[in-house]
């Protein structure tokens, strides 16, 4: 007597297909992790497609090239970290609260995710154009300053942030962010990621919140 298998069950189950989209946030995933232990120039792609558990000329399919998946890498994990932070966020409160708290957020994840943050970085410093410029222009964050112009908007709404250019103060936050992260990031482990957040929220809000 012979017994059949499920066709979701048993010896013969088919692995379940990725979309195109799961299969690049796998191959991306893969790179940052590859990044974060071997630096932008020991960056294997052969290591990469086995972290990713598929074959090096899959890459191929869904990026031009090594700097195409450099790039994109970039944007996704820009992108991730944004929505990680807003999503922990409670919008509900006054604007300087929030301000706050995305401060401390972001700060913990050079304890939470230094590995992504070491990817980024990486890419940042060393993706180049073939003429040298950076690839990676200060054009890949207007949709966080977007988002950050809206949120201080909203504080001058509703009466708890004074007048100003809400661009040019977007520019000055996510610059003082980066510069939080990367000193942070490196041999100041005796600083409290906490305690530097709130010291930059209180600069920041003594200069625009309204009095």
């Amino acid at each position: 007597m012979t017994t059949s298998s499920s066709p979701t069950t048993g010896p013969r189950a088919r692995r379940r297909r990725l979309d195109e989209n799961q299969r690049r946030a796998q191959i991306m995933t893969a790179a940052v992790e590859e990044l974060a232990d071997c630096g932008y120039d020991g960056l294997s792609l052969t290591r990469v497609a086995e972290r990713a558990g598929v074959s090096k000329g899959l890459i191929w399919h869904y990026f031009a090239d090594k700097d195409d998946l450099m790039e994109s890498t970039a944007k996704a994990t820009m992108t991730t970290i944004r929505d990680r932070i807003a999503d922990s966020l409670d919008l509900t409160e006054p604007v300087p609260d929030i301000i706050r708290a995305a401060l401390r957020r972001v700060a913990a994840l050079t304890v939470t995710h230094q590995g992504e943050l070491t990817a980024l970085n990486r890419i940042v410093h060393n993706l180049r154009n073939p003429d040298g410029t950076p690839r990676l222009t200060p054009d890949v964050y207007e949709e966080t300053y977007q988002a950050q112009e809206s949120l201080f908007r909203r504080g001058q709404t509703e009466g708890t942030l004074r007048d100003f250019d809400t661009r040019v103060m977007a520019i000055t936050y996510q610059g003082a962010i980066g510069m939080m992260l990367g000193y942070l990031g490196t041999s100041h482990s005796h600083i409290s990621p906490d305690d530097y957040a709130d010291r930059l929220a209180d600069i920041l809000l003594a200069g625009i919140r309204r009095s």
